[in-house]
C-alpha cells in the first residue's frame, strides 16, 4: 500500500525572509529598480511577483510595475494552440511601457524541469524584447531537462523525481506553507 507523507519546508515566516531576501538581491544585483519589472507566472508567480512588488516600495519607498502572464498556449506538453492570444494575458499597470527594452523579473512558485519557464520567455519574447530576463523561484527542486538556472532562489530542495514540491499562499490557498510530499510503500 503507498502512503504519501506531506511535510513542511517553509512556514509563513520562512517564505516572508526568503521573499524579503529576494527583493533586496533584486534590488543591489539591478543597482535599484529603474527599467525593471516583475512578471508573475500564472497562478502563484503572480502573488510572489506582487509580494516583491510590496516589499520593494517598502524598501525603496517606489512603485515597481508588475504583470502576470499565462503561459497556457506556450506550454509543450498541450496540443498547439493559437498564440496570438499572449498579448491579452501580460497586463501592466496603465502608464507602463510593457517589457521592450527593460528587466524582467520572472517569478515562478516551483523549478523543477525548466519547461514552464522556456514557456514563459517564449510569451514575454511575444510581447516585445526586453533587455534582460531574470528569474526567480521560490523553490527550486532540480531535475532540469533544459539549461534553465535561477537568479534568485527562496530555497534549494534537492528532491527524488518520485517527491513533488507544493507551493501553498494565502491569496489563493488561503495559508503560505511550502511542502515537500513523498509517496512510499508501507512495509
Amino acid at each position: 500500500m503507498m502512503v504519501t507523507e506531506k511535510n513542511v519546508i517553509m512556514d509563513e515566516t520562512a517564505i516572508r525572509r526568503a521573499l524579503s531576501r529576494i527583493a533586496h538581491e533584486i534590488l543591489e544585483k539591478n543597482k535599484g529598480i529603474e527599467n525593471c519589472l516583475l512578471v508573475g507566472i500564472r497562478t502563484r508567480g503572480v502573488y510572489l511577483a506582487q509580494r516583491i512588488a510590496e516589499r520593494i516600495k517598502e524598501i525603496e519607498g517606489i512603485e515597481i510595475p508588475y504583470g502576470e502572464l499565462d503561459i497556457t498556449h506556450y506550454r509543450d506538453d498541450r496540443e498547439a494552440m493559437d498564440r496570438t492570444v499572449v498579448n491579452s494575458n501580460l497586463t501592466f499597470p496603465a502608464g507602463s511601457n510593457g517589457i521592450h527594452d527593460k528587466k524582467v523579473i520572472l517569478f515562478d512558485d516551483v523549478l523543477y524541469t525548466g519547461r514552464t519557464i522556456r514557456a514563459a520567455m517564449d510569451a514575454l519574447m511575444d510581447c516585445g524584447r526586453p533587455r534582460m530576463i531574470q528569474l526567480a523561484v521560490l523553490a527550486d527542486r532540480g531535475h532540469r531537462e533544459l539549461p534553465i538556472r535561477p537568479d534568485y532562489i527562496g530555497k534549494n530542495v534537492p528532491t527524488s523525481k518520485h517527491e513533488q514540491i507544493e507551493v501553498a499562499l494565502t491569496e489563493f490557498d488561503g495559508k503560505d506553507e511550502v511542502y515537500i510530499i513523498s509517496n512510499r510503500e508501507e512495509r
